[in-house]
């Protein structure tokens, strides 16, 4: 199998937003981070991943196969963990598993009181007593606990204490390891892909911006900063972003622009996802701040 997901030319609109061309692939044995703004279209580009909306045009495949022709097969070997966490709240966490374990034809009641042991929960915790960092820890064990060999993401570490968010990186990271499986991970807090990702899928506005290795985007793209009389040193059609203020400029250009630069008071930086994202979403405004 070369490829875990494989998303081609995915489209959908819904009622003013329009999803178009939407195209990535994932192979085993790495994580993608899927990143972009509120409104970007991430959660609808999951929704059509596990066949909840419809797509208008696009081919989705997941072990290979078509992602609705192949949907039970497919759903079978993924594990699912949403932000929002779609529990019956008066249920304990061993009757909540009771309800979900029949509809995976691998679940593992021993790994699942394994993960449970882990994340410092046990069987009778009623959920709607959990914090949002338990109920995460739980449904992730849902997640792990049938062998899944794909999982999937969205905005698991939102609102998250930073030692839960690292715990659940570290788990992430322990998971991909045996190189079989594979991990697509939405998120907005973009320092934590920074940490354990591979690759990353950017799309803005419904668009694709790109799809790439972590290593190629940081051999991208640069940051420069500077005093503002050093600007004219750079055509501004050349930034990809920029933001003035008074004492300097700050803004992001692709590298080949570098190599024009040659006064040395200006400041090269590798800039961090956030201000990709950032620079790329604000575009080319010239962005003035005092």
């Amino acid at each position: 199998m070369d490829y875990i997901l494989e998303v081609d030319q995915l489209s959908r609109r819904l009622d003013n937003f329009r999803l178009k061309d939407i195209s990535f692939k994932l192979k085993p044995g790495y994580i993608m981070g899927f990143i972009g703004a509120n409104g970007s279209g991430k959660t609808t580009t999951i929704k059509l991943i596990m066949n909840l909306i419809r797509k208008d045009s696009g081919s989705i495949k997941i072990f290979g196969k078509d992602n609705i022709q192949f949907e039970k097969e497919v759903k079978d070997r993924i594990g699912f963990v949403y932000d929002d966490l779609y529990f019956f709240e008066n249920l304990s966490i061993e009757e909540m598993k009771d309800t979900i374990a029949p509809f995976y034809s691998k679940w593992d009641d021993e790994l699942f009181h394994k993960y449970l042991n882990e994340f410092g929960l046990y069987e009778g915790m009623i959920i709607k007593e959990l914090s949002k960092g338990m109920k995460m820890k739980f449904s992730l064990s849902l997640a792990l606990s049938h062998h899944a060999d794909f999982i999937i993401m969205d905005e698991p570490t939102a609102g998250l204490d930073p030692i839960v968010r690292r715990e659940l990186l570290d788990i992430l990271y322990d998971i991909i390891q045996d190189e079989k499986k594979a991990i697509f991970f939405s998120t907005h807090i973009t320092a934590d892909l920074e940490k354990i990702a591979d690759y990353i899928t950017f799309i803005d506005r419904g668009k694709m911006v790109f799809s790439k290795s972590i290593e190629e985007i940081f051999d991208t793209y640069k940051l420069v900063k500077g005093d503002p009389l050093l600007i004219e040193q750079i055509n501004k059609e050349e930034f990809i972003g920029l933001r003035e203020h008074n004492v300097g400029f700050e803004g992001l250009v692709y590298k080949d622009v570098i190599d024009k630069i040659n006064n040395k008071g200006i400041v090269i930086e590798k800039p961090s996802l956030e201000d990709i994202m950032y620079y790329h979403i604000k575009g080319n405004k010239n962005v003035k701040t005092t």
